[in-house]
């Protein structure tokens, strides 16, 4: 298991970083290796924040917690971190994971757009990000996405390989877009 651990706005300290890990380190009972964490301890005024990002095998999972003192934050973090993986692999015992030959590699892009007016200059993409997406049951996509706190997920269905949207209503239900097979 691979821990970064950044501190924002306050002074290093190896006690924090160490409990961090210590606390951290009970995820590898619910995933296997090869696990990347990335920890960043922040304190603004009398906020101690604890952010936490997990990636491995195909997931991730994000949690945050804030409170005055940063050890009750980073206990906090770790029980919110640990009660999504619990349930992550819950969800998936009964499911058997797809191969990973199958997965694609796409892009995404964010554009930046002037105005609507006549004479204005096109788009300009200010930010690009590659990722690969996984074939995945539509269920399996759901739980992605609540671990990710996203409102939507672009995913590959992996018994048709098309590419799907599962995405939250304002409702609280989900809807799903899929492309019709000609």
């Amino acid at each position: 298991m691979q821990i970064t651990t950044t501190f924002r706005h306050m002074e290093p300290s190896e006690a924090l970083k160490s409990y961090a890990e210590e606390k951290l380190d009970r995820v590898k009972k619910y995933i296997d290796e090869p696990i990347v964490v990335q920890v960043f301890l922040t304190v603004e005024k009398i906020r101690h924040m604890a952010e936490v990002t997990i990636n491995a095998k195909g997931i991730t999972i994000k949690a945050a917690e804030e409170t005055n003192d940063m050890y009750a934050s980073i206990d906090a973090v770790s029980d919110k971190i640990e009660r999504q993986l619990r349930r992550f692999k819950e969800r998936i015992k009964a499911h058997k994971p797809a191969s990973d030959a199958r997965e694609r590699q796409v892009q995404k892009a964010i554009v930046q757009a002037q105005g609507i007016e006549e004479g204005t200059q096109a788009p300009v993409i200010i930010k690009t990000k590659s990722f690969t997406m996984k074939p995945m049951s539509v269920e399996e996509a759901v739980m992605q996405m609540e671990l990710l706190h996203k409102d939507f997920l672009v995913y590959t269905e992996s018994s048709t390989e098309t590419i799907n949207v599962v995405y939250r209503r304002k409702d609280g239900n989900y809807g799903l877009i899929s492309p019709e097979n000609p």
